[in-house]
């Protein structure tokens, strides 16, 4: 029986965890709506979210898309396959790797700054004192946070499709030996518009629950600076983990036959 009980005290805590975070992002995205808004936090979150994450998430889209194409001829050479690899590159970067590599990548940047900010200013006691001055936490600080997460993600996405495809290519026809002409008709050939808009989908979906969780755990970080550590630790890894849920969510959404 104590057995059982642990078992049931468990998915019990798990539940009503799900339960906060779910109130907690219903009351977030009513603020996202409803006035008044903070044109400058928002902008100020565009920029860090979209503009500062350009270097690392292009540099690991590039190399990802590299590492595919070399991987690629490897295995398909066995067949006399070869020209396939374009092929396997743009639809492995615009459905997959793009979205994950780049909200991974974001998830690890931007979530743990959200939620050691947020969980910085909870401790130390500027939440209250906003609540104090007739500031509402939410609008103020986590409607623009989720906002910019929405929007510029799939932003990010899109430069990161390029630049994976781009490498791609660069490896396929500097170092493989393919024709740069056949290359590129191969891979206009096989893309379609619905592999770059399920990539774009996800991007929205990654970058609201990066921008979520990041919140979420730095609004609810307690305990000084032990507390903010451990709040930034749980951001990035629920985000993460919560990046590869829904990625397989979303592909069965749009793939599934």
């Amino acid at each position: 029986m104590n057995f059982l009980a642990l078992i049931g005290g468990v998915f019990l805590g798990f539940l009503g965890a799900v339960g906060r975070l779910a109130r907690f992002a219903a009351i977030a995205v009513s603020h996202m709506v409803r006035p008044p808004f903070y044109p400058r936090q928002v902008l100020r979150q565009f920029l860090d979210i979209g503009y500062f994450s350009l270097p690392v998430v292009g540099l690991t889209a590039l190399f990802a898309g590299m590492v595919l194409a070399l991987q690629s001829y490897s295995g398909f050479s066995r067949f006399q396959a070869e020209g396939a690899v374009a092929m396997v590159v743009v639809l492995s970067i615009t459905r997959e790797l793009g979205p994950v590599f780049a909200g991974l990548m974001v998830a690890g940047r931007i979530g743990a700054s959200m939620a050691a900010e947020i969980g910085t200013m909870r401790v130390t006691e500027q939440v209250d004192a906003l609540t104090t001055l007739s500031t509402n936490p939410f609008k103020y600080l986590v409607a623009p946070r989720l906002l910019a997460g929405l929007l510029m993600m799939p932003l990010l996405v899109l430069v990161a499709d390029i630049l994976g495809v781009f490498g791609g290519y660069v490896i396929g026809v500097g170092k493989l030996g393919f024709n740069s002409g056949s290359y590129l008709a191969n891979t206009w050939d096989v893309l379609e518009t619905l592999d770059v808009v399920s990539g774009l989908v996800k991007a929205g979906v990654f970058g609201f629950l990066i921008a979520l969780m990041g919140c979420y755990n730095g609004y609810h970080s307690k305990g000084g600076a032990q507390g903010v550590g451990m709040a930034t630790t749980n951001a990035v890894v629920s985000a993460s983990i919560l990046i590869l849920i829904s990625n397989y969510i979303v592909t069965e959404i749009f793939f599934a036959r």
